[in-house]
């Protein structure tokens, strides 16, 4: 298996159920010899948190969302995930840039042009050259009907600023997801997430050994 680094982001509607399987991930490319660092976003430094607390809490509108997002990312690049992937470590971030599409974007309605401007300056430095533009290798996006997603946090904790958007909010947003994925198709693996977990887990062991980066799962575990 390769030593370079890898950047991994997990992406979904809350609800789809992405968090309870990056854990398990984790655990397999430990198993099989590679330093992983997992992570999130909004969050993963000291900063970003401060931030993310912000963004799931206080009232603000959709640029200042947008603002507060990429300076976390900022942060999270600069401390965190540019040194884990220059040490060769895989890297698991729990939401990445195509959240603040699918949310800000997408779900509020912010203009795509001027996201797509704070990305660069956040995601290359000084900004201007989209080749040098930091991305996730492989963006696993969990698909799931905005209705499931419902039902599912219904019986969740008390909800965030977020989770307690109506079911339309979610909606545009599952759209933002499904039109990042047509746009880069090659960078995206889609799970269907409307699958007990065994079958979701499947999915994803056969992503990630269809790229050569852990084993085939064993037919059974389909079941």
């Amino acid at each position: 298996m390769s030593r370079t680094g890898l950047f991994i982001s997990f992406e979904g509607i809350d609800g789809a159920g992405k968090s309870s399987h990056i854990s398990a991930l984790a655990e397999a490319f430990s198993a099989h010899g590679r330093r992983v660092v997992l992570t999130r976003e909004p969050g993963g430094t000291p900063l970003a948190e401060k931030l993310r607390a912000l963004l799931l809490n206080d009232a603000m509108d959709p640029l200042t969302e947008a603002l507060l997002a990429f300076a976390g990312r900022r942060d999270h690049l600069v401390q965190v995930i540019e040194p884990a992937l220059a040490r060769g470590d895989v890297v698991l971030c729990d939401r990445f840039t195509d959240a603040t599409f699918a949310y800000q974007g997408a779900g509020r309605g912010f203009d795509l042009a001027q996201l797509a401007q704070l990305e660069r300056m956040a995601q290359t430095g000084v900004a201007p050259d989209p080749a040098q533009l930091r991305e996730p290798d492989l963006t696993v996006w969990f698909d799931l009907p905005p209705e499931v997603a419902a039902e599912r946090l219904a019986h969740a904790r008390l909800p965030d600023r977020f989770e307690a958007q109506p079911l339309a909010f979610f909606r545009r947003v599952a759209q933002g997801y499904a039109e990042r994925t047509a746009a880069a198709p090659q960078r995206f693996a889609r799970i269907d997430a409307n699958h007990e977990r065994a079958r979701v887990w499947h999915q994803l062991q056969t992503a990630f050994a269809g790229r050569g980066w852990l084993p085939a799962p064993a037919d059974q575990d389909a079941a």
